[in-house]
């Protein structure tokens, strides 16, 4: 899933190559991705790109005077610019294409999702607060009023494990499953710690890998070309995707824990005191 650090990547790929351009036409090719009806894709037809920006992980292309187009690119995802579109509208099918938009210059990008869970969201509105997605973000983590007190009173009331409050967007916006599991592994902090319990010093360690990790996955993915973006972004993770392998930093194995539409990897020696965690999922398979 695109996570915070390619979502900006790409707002800065379409800002040098989308403002100040006509959009031509909007081609919605699977009808169940536009999430909204009124105003129609069409209304977009004829109208410049004025700016693109990021909230958490939806992309958002504003138009002159018009309505914005949202998305959100979920698991399977993913945007492909084309510097020349095929001629002719493509055609309904199987495939992974969802959306199409075309400029006046015969360039373009299409949506597309792989798989068969469809999750791919558009949406047409008039102010991006009224996607609902967007509406219930909590602050971003990069932003300049993010600070270290900003990040703990958010904890302050946390009862969960630090995990899923990092993966909440209600509560910080843009980190999800692989960037969560980075920075726990950068913060040396077992993914099953409970947020309630952290102390001052685990508050600081936790604020400190968080914006290390994110700014540093974000200049790694700067300038780089939108078909480039998720090898860029694999080469990067330490630790997710990663079970099996060898920690960079202490040589144990990753592991893994699985859920039953997720997993998380993580360093025994590094975040746990060298036990690994329980996986109830395999414990069942293996019984």
């Amino acid at each position: 899933m695109p996570e915070l650090p390619e979502v900006e990547a790409l707002k800065d790929f379409l800002t040098e190559h989308l403002v100040g351009h006509d959009i031509m036409r909007v081609l919605p090719v699977a009808v169940s991705v536009l999430k909204t009806y009124d105003p129609p894709p069409t209304a977009l037809e004829g109208r410049t790109v004025t700016g693109v920006a990021r909230h958490g992980k939806f992309l958002d292309l504003a138009t002159d005077g018009g309505p914005h187009l949202v998305t959100h690119l979920a698991r399977a995802g993913w945007l492909q610019w084309k510097d020349r579109l095929p001629d002719g509208p493509p055609k309904p099918g199987r495939g992974p294409l969802a959306l199409r938009v075309a400029l006046e210059t015969g360039a373009g990008f299409d949506l597309t999702e792989a798989g068969t869970t469809k999750k791919l969201a558009v949406y047409v509105v008039q102010d991006p607060g009224d996607v609902p997605g967007v509406a219930r973000l909590g602050p971003d983590p990069l932003a300049d009023a993010f600070d270290e007190a900003a990040f703990a009173g958010l904890l302050s009331g946390e009862r969960r494990q630090i995990k899923g409050a990092l993966r909440d967007q209600s509560l910080i916006a843009g980190i999800g499953n692989a960037y969560s599991d980075e920075i726990l592994w950068a913060a040396k902090m077992s993914p099953f710690k409970l947020a309630a319990t952290l102390t001052p010093d685990d508050v600081h360690t936790l604020y400190t890998a968080l914006r290390d990790t994110l700014t540093e996955a974000v200049e790694r993915s700067r300038g780089v070309a939108a078909g480039r973006l998720k090898a860029e972004k694999k080469s990067g993770l330490h630790v997710h995707g990663r079970t099996g392998e060898t920690c960079p930093v202490c040589g144990d194995t990753i592991r893994e824990v699985s859920f039953s539409d997720s997993s998380l990897q993580y360093c025994p020696t590094c975040q746990t005191g060298g036990k690994p965690l329980a996986d109830r999922r395999m414990s069942r398979l293996l019984k």
